[in-house]
């Protein structure tokens, strides 16, 4: 069956692969660098010393619209610093890779998102709100690239402000 949505996402940062690698793969720093999507991660099973496979992790996410997405992925590759594929679980069900090619001074990153709804309100409003939904993705995806941006400037040392919060954020 081919996927209700396929994503593909391209960034340019001005970095090498490893510090982006460094910070995608990262799962603990997600909901720090890019809280306006990832609410909660915890770590269910860690990765495979040696290949860096197998890691399994739980997430609560949301992108602008006011839902949340409980959903778990699996590291099924790594290649560092050139990216990683996950396999996800819950509310979506589908594949992401994460592909990292250095250019120069700069860094080309895709994220190719393959996932079918899993989540009621996602799989029976498919048809109807695909457009909406995919405006929420690119939201999302926004927003992490704004995150990252800021994040490797942290990391090397830089003062900058917060990142972007989540919308709709209970008080």
């Amino acid at each position: 069956m081919a996927p209700e949505y396929a994503f593909f996402t391209r960034w340019r940062l001005r970095a090498t692969a490893r510090e982006v690698y460094d910070v995608l793969a990262d799962p603990f720093g997600l909901a720090r660098w890019w809280p306006s999507v990832y609410l909660q991660v915890t770590e269910l099973t860690p990765p495979d010393p040696a290949t860096g496979k197998g890691r399994v992790v739980a997430l609560h996410t949301k992108g602008w619209l006011p839902y949340t997405l409980k959903w778990n992925f699996a590291v099924t590759e790594s290649t560092p610093p050139a990216g990683f594929k996950l396999v996800a679980h819950g509310d979506f069900e589908g594949t992401g890779v994460w592909t990292l090619r250095q250019d120069g001074e700069h860094v080309d990153v895709t994220y190719d998102w393959r996932i079918s709804a899993e989540k009621p309100l996602l799989r029976y409003g498919t048809f109807i709100f695909r457009p909406i939904f995919a405006a929420n993705h690119r939201w999302a995806m926004a927003r992490g690239l704004e995150s990252l941006e800021l994040e490797l400037r942290r990391r090397r040392g830089e003062l900058v402000g917060s990142p972007p919060g989540p919308t709709f954020a209970r008080r």
